[in-house]
């Protein structure tokens, strides 16, 4: 579900989150860990020996700096991508695989120690997995069996909603955007098992269709419907999700009209839009105080949901609602449900050649359901405090240059420039992990199933969740967790954060020279505060308000700057022609590109009046750009790409490691380019926003 901005929006990242969280204070103080650094990855430094002296740099930057270790570094088996995140992300889950191990170990754990320990344990229990079999779902597939009318399915969605399994029809909590200050009550469009709206429609994806028929199909069977029944009914399943499709939002549509998120009406306007779902009752059944006002993102998606309730016959919604019950257990399942959950969306759809073993996918679990319990555990052993005060600097020395560009920006009028600068002084930073964590009393797990542990943590988060809606925003919560490998910046509340399994090379080395580490993490940061000022993260003011702090005529003027980047990289193609989309990616490639500049402008700040060391034969300014190529060294699957360019507001990182760099002269003069090579543009051509 779309529901909430301050994770969908807010993760306008440097890669690739739900909400952090505390545990109470143990009873006892657990057996002291030790983390043996010998099992760990090494992390991915930027190194000599990686250039391609075969190539220019002027020519093809992203080859001579990357080329060499991509060809050495295939994507592994489990994997749809590999490059820097990934193999950071990697060394993150060796950790917390330590971690994990470690608390199922301890005897009468307690606090977060308890839920990574019991999840781990029920999730490495193969043998009573494969024994279960179906059964801990037998309950809620004869609810499905049993219903006869709308009515019944009606009272089915509002019922499973309130567990925390709102797939067709939920409801979360986000900041209002007229006062960022106060959670409401916000829903959106779901339903969809594709990646994406255009799945259902273009002619590119139809074999991808036809596997998806075909795996409806293979999830029925296995759930116990005979085989003949299992193919009509998944094409009856087809048919209606199509038709959801046809009136819901892509993924590129909601990445570039942030509005779309935020419709506020009254719960009576919303009983009216949808006359066979009362929205009244379904608050009722939530637990929630009927609210005053809460937003309905895509009317027109609940209006042919509420269609659907009267038109579509009982045994079709049977069909579709057993179906996506299955699928969204099947990772926890038997392993014929598992084998079958990675055939289609791990195999199908993005091209990953073999399944992760399963103690990395229990881990993803644990992240999936509660994450800053082990994020809790996780820093304790993989954070220094030297590396936050570091990080500090790092971000005041960005924020100074992110403000000189903006006072030196000759585009934009002193009015609008106040209200730029007003913005920038309004920034909080969250550096490492919160301040606060999550209490989790109340959450209930066990030895005993795997499964239901699953389910109780999906319905306390979602409890959690919508008890929000009414409060005040709390602003020491993150939307992630500190053992994943990325950063956002939230427009809601005007922040920035950097969890702390990012700030490791080639991102943020305490022991690297000045150059390395802007070029690398100063860039992120530079990344994260430029989205306050790309097309959507500038439509919200120093407050977090969704408001218009633009003249007319520099907002013409910031369009006419940003319509060249679209085009920059709507020109960029892959070896096989297809193009990439400047439009849906717009936002990143604006964090980017005024990311990358102030990155620069701080680092020459930085070391100001200090002899350029000439590290290993290259310039300062030479290793400043080359860290950042080394960041945006990836590998895909030819799967995943496809995949990515429809679903990802990110450009694939080949390009993301020339394009901002182009527009930079100071690139040109650290590797001596001219006039014509590729990676100088033009006057005309050369794009400046911030």
């Amino acid at each position: 579900m779309l529901l909430s901005l301050a994770v969908t929006v807010a993760l306008s990242a440097c890669g690739k989150g739900d909400t952090p969280a505390t545990a109470a204070a143990p009873a006892a103080t657990p057996p002291a860990f030790s983390l043996d650094e010998a099992k760990l990855p090494a992390v991915n430094r930027f190194q000599l020996a990686d250039l391609d002296d075969t190539r220019n740099a002027c020519t093809d930057f992203a080859g001579y700096a990357n080329a060499k270790f991509l060809a050495a570094h295939p994507v592994p088996g489990d994997r749809t991508s590999w490059g820097a995140f990934e193999m950071l992300d990697e060394r993150s889950t060796a950790i917390q695989q330590q971690l994990a191990e470690h608390a199922a170990g301890l005897e009468n754990a307690t606090g977060v120690e308890k839920l990574v320990g019991d999840f781990w344990a029920t999730g490495m229990d193969e043998a009573k997995i494969n024994a279960q079999g179906i059964e801990p779902l037998k309950d809620e597939l004869a609810a499905i069996d049993a219903l006869a009318d709308s009515a019944g399915i009606v009272t089915w969605l509002q019922q499973t909603a309130a567990r925390g399994q709102g797939f067709l029809i939920g409801v979360g909590a986000m900041p209002d955007f007229q006062d960022s200050s106060i959670n409401i009550a916000a829903t959106g469009q779901g339903g969809l098992g594709l990646p994406d709206t255009t799945y259902y429609s273009d002619d590119k994806h139809a074999q991808i269709r036809e596997a998806y028929v075909a795996h409806i199909a293979k999830v029925l069977e296995l759930s116990g419907v005979p085989a003949a029944e299992a193919q009509q009914q998944a094409k009856d399943v087809m048919a209606f999700e199509t038709r959801l499709a046809k009136v819901s939002k892509s993924r590129a549509e909601f990445s570039r009209d942030v509005s779309l998120y935020y419709n506020p009406m009254q719960v009576a306007d919303a009983d009216k839009l949808t006359p066979n779902f009362s929205w009244t009752k379904f608050f009722e059944a939530q637990g929630i105080a009927q609210p005053k006002l809460f937003s309905v993102s895509v009317p027109d998606y609940f209006k042919e949901v509420d269609a659907m309730l009267a038109d579509v016959p009982v045994d079709q919604w049977k069909s579709y609602l057993r179906f996506h019950v299955v699928d969204g257990a099947s990772p926890y399942l038997s392993d014929a449900f598992v084998q079958q959950h990675y055939e289609f969306h791990n195999k199908t759809l993005s091209g990953q050649k073999e399944m992760k073993p399963r103690w990395k996918r229990v881990l993803d679990t644990i992240n999936g359901q509660v994450d800053e319990a082990m994020g809790q555990m996780y820093v304790d052993v993989a954070f220094p405090a030297e590396s936050k005060a570091k990080m500090e600097a790092l971000v005041a020395n960005l924020g100074e240059a992110l403000k000189a560009r903006i006072q030196n920006l000759e585009w934009m009028s002193d009015e609008t420039k106040a209200k730029a600068l007003e913005k920038q002084a309004a920034f909080t930073t969250k550096i490492g992990y919160t301040d606060k964590w999550r209490e989790w009393s109340g959450l209930e797990t066990s030895r005993d199933s795997y499964l239901d542990n699953v389910l109780a943590a999906q319905e306390f988060n979602y409890k959690w969740q919508i008890g929000k809606i009414g409060e005040p925003v709390d602003k020491t919560e993150w939307a992630m967790p500190p053992q994943m490998v990325n950063a956002y910046y939230n427009p809601l509340q005007n922040e920035i954060v950097f969890p702390a399994a990012i700030l490791q090379p080639p991102f943020f080395d305490p022991e690297a020279t000045d150059e390395i580490n802007y070029g690398g993490i100063g860039a992120v940061i530079g990344h994260e505060m430029s989205h306050g000022y790309d097309d959507q993260g500038s439509r919200f003011g120093a407050t977090g308000k969704f408001e218009n702090w633009w003249t007319e005529a520099d907002a013409a003027a910031f369009k006419e700057r940003t319509g060249k980047l679209v085009a920059q990289f709507d020109g960029y193609k892959l070896a096989d022609g297809r193009a990439l989309n400047g439009t849906h990616t717009l936002g990143e490639n604006i964090g980017d590109l005024g990311g990358l500049a102030m990155a620069y402008d701080a680092m020459k700040k930085a070391t100001e009046g200090t002899p350029d060391p000439m590290t290993d034969g290259l310039t300062r300014d030479q290793r400043f750009f080359l860290n950042w190529a080394t960041v945006w060294r990836r590998n895909f699957t030819p799967e995943e790409i496809s995949k990515r360019l429809v679903t990802d507001e990110h450009a694939l990182a080949e390009f993301r490691a020339i394009g901002a760099p182009s527009n930079l002269p100071a690139f040109a003069a650290a590797f001596d380019c001219k006039p014509g090579d590729p990676m100088v543009r033009g006057d005309d051509d050369r794009v400046v926003i911030w």
